[in-house]
């Protein structure tokens, strides 16, 4: 049985040491790679170069949120031609209550919302319900 490619993550928050915490973490756990950066401009970047299996945003971050970061992404993609396909994506934020937030959730491609702190476990099970297909390392 042939191998399937590693899925590929993109991860944007302006905590670099979670960011750290988290591509070890995923990288050890999961067949992925994984791009991260602190930047949401750079994250957009990213995301316009590369292809993706699932997007990791943090709902704070200076100049452009999470959600804005995506919604920029999915204006892009839709307008590519051919049209790409706009990743799920995976909101972390210290807020996770806030109204807006949880309005998010109602947005197409929004598959949810993970309060920071969180456990490693939490995110590693949300990823594999999110991405379908993803396989853990043995």
């Amino acid at each position: 049985m042939a191998e399937l490619p590693p899925k590929r993550i993109l991860m944007v928050d302006d905590d670099v040491a979670l960011l750290r915490i988290v591509r070890e973490a995923l990288t050890s756990c999961l067949r992925c790679e994984i791009d991260t950066s602190p930047k949401p401009e750079y994250g957009f970047e990213l995301a316009l170069k590369k292809t993706y299996d699932l997007l990791i945003f943090d709902f704070q971050m200076p100049m452009i949120d999470g959600a804005m970061l995506f919604f920029l992404i999915g204006k892009v993609y839709d307008n590519a031609d051919p049209p790409r396909i706009v990743p799920p994506l995976l909101l972390v934020s210290g807020k996770a209550d806030e109204a807006r937030a949880q309005e998010l959730l109602k947005e197409p491609g929004m598959r949810g919302l993970i309060a920071k702190p969180f456990a490693i476990n939490r995110l590693l099970d949300k990823i594999r319900e999110t991405v379908p297909g993803i396989q853990s390392r043995p």
